[in-house]
């Protein structure tokens, strides 16, 4: 997977606070990817359909970004048509403004949650309140899937455009020796991997079973302007009513999170929490 050069990067728009946010926070990387912006407008009635200020903000952020905008308005729910309109222009990303905070409980059922896992392309979801010009520290949290490794490349291109360092983080549970001795060799192996990319770049691991928690307690300490994670492609029982590690940490975490469904393969096996 990779951030094409000349792509388009597609952001849901329904005029809050946290939607303007998004598109603010796209800037850069447009310019970085010369990428144009393409803002997404879904209505369910007629009468609803904002043409004007669409038209209006469409024209303002092309003047403030400096890159080429477009704008979609069209009829239906923005969660169940976003992943279809992001496969049908070959989007390269979505940047979605999330403005509520859901219960744990809630995180599966939750229609953002579903249109995350379902878009083909990688989503960054943004809740927090801060505005940030550029990306100088991205936090990227391992675990032994083999989905969880496609998103290493990921890191690194995001890295490269910002001129941005990666730090590892690798959270193991104390009862379980065997994964934690797997998880620290494979966080080094990575960090080594990643440095001869030529991206400056360090690891920490913590001993912890709040994985979620402990990502973005952990990215917020170090002062992280973006997460990277990786969706589970299978859930179980367990998982399907109270979520994923990777669903939790975009549910609760105040930075960006960017989320990548793994590409699909046949005959995979999969084993770990999703990140």
């Amino acid at each position: 997977m990779k951030l094409q050069e000349r792509g388009t990067l597609l952001i849901p728009i329904d005029f809050t606070e946290q939607s303007i946010l998004a598109i603010k926070q796209a800037y850069n990387l447009a310019k970085y990817t010369y990428s144009k912006i393409v803002l997404l407008h879904a209505y369910e009635k007629m009468g609803d359909e904002h043409y004007e200020e669409l038209k209006a903000l469409t024209k303002q952020t092309e003047t403030e970004s400096g890159v080429p905008t477009e704008f979609m308005n069209v009829k239906g729910d923005i969660y169940n048509e976003l992943p279809k309109i992001a496969e049908e222009i070959n989007a390269t990303l979505v940047i979605a403004g999330l403005e509520s905070h859901m219960n744990a409980k809630d995180i599966i059922g939750s229609s953002a949650s579903k249109m995350i896992r379902e878009c083909t392309v990688p989503v960054i979801s943004i809740r927090g309140k801060e505005h940030k010009d550029g990306c100088e520290n991205i936090l990227l949290p391992l675990d032994l899937s083999r989905e969880s490794r496609e998103k290493v490349d990921m890191a690194i291109q995001v890295a490269h455009y910002f001129g941005a360092s990666i730090r590892i983080l690798a959270v193991y549970s104390l009862s379980d020796a065997s994964y934690e001795n797997q998880l620290l060799a494979y966080a080094h192996q990575v960090k080594q991997y990643i440095k001869g990319k030529g991206i400056s770049c360090s690891n920490k691991s913590i001993a912890s079973d709040e994985v979620a928690e402990t990502i973005v307690e952990y990215a917020n300490k170090i002062e992280s302007d973006l997460i990277i994670i990786m969706n589970k492609p299978n859930l179980s029982i367990k998982e399907f009513f109270s979520g994923t590690e990777a669903q939790k940490v975009v549910n609760i975490s105040n930075l960006p999170v960017m989320t990548i469904n793994p590409a699909k393969k046949e005959s995979m096996t999969h084993f770990g929490t999703g990140l």
